[in-house]
């Protein structure tokens, strides 16, 4: 099973709106992917929320495809914060992730695509090594939440494709 990561609790999002775009183009390769947005859910301790996400949607997960925005030279203190509340040997170990950087910045989060990949490798997940940093993603983003730039959807296509086969 696949699992798509919203890196960000920020409601309304760019950072989710892309992580629905993965999940439409893998559905349209035949893949199900389940979306986890992290909006509303308590993972400053190990929540009844956290155990019933891991139990639903990370533990059956065999690939994870992770869209994170870049905070402040990083990532999102809320994904370490659901790394660190998690159950990392049943949850992450082992497993298999893609990164995917989004930020309104010219260098699509890849500082934060590195920490991720840092944290990732702690835990023992297997990171893809085509990590795409989909740079000013406020202006891709169409009004109906659609990336219609040829090159950026051949970066994508390509990169899920290779995970598939990963």
């Amino acid at each position: 099973m696949y699992t798509i990561l919203s890196g960000t609790n920020r409601p309304g999002s760019n950072t989710l709106k892309i992580a629905q775009l993965y999940q439409r183009r893998l559905a349209a390769r035949g893949v199900d992917a389940r979306l986890v947005s992290l909006e509303n859910l308590d993972v400053s301790t190990r929540s009844e929320g956290i155990r019933n996400l891991e139990t639903t949607m990370l533990i059956p997960s065999e690939k994870f495809v992770f869209v994170v925005p870049e905070y402040n030279g990083s990532f999102p203190g809320v994904l370490k914060s659901l790394f660190d509340n998690s159950d990392i040997d049943k949850v992450w170990r082992g497993k298999k992730a893609l990164l995917t950087g989004v930020s309104t910045g010219r260098a699509g989060n890849l500082r934060g695509m590195d920490h991720l990949t840092g944290v990732l490798h702690y835990l023992k997940v297997v990171v893809h090594p085509n990590k795409l940093p989909i740079s000013i993603v406020n202006t891709l983003l169409t009004t109906d939440n659609d990336i219609t730039d040829v090159g950026t959807l051949k970066a994508i296509d390509l990169q899920l494709d290779e995970f598939i086969a990963f």
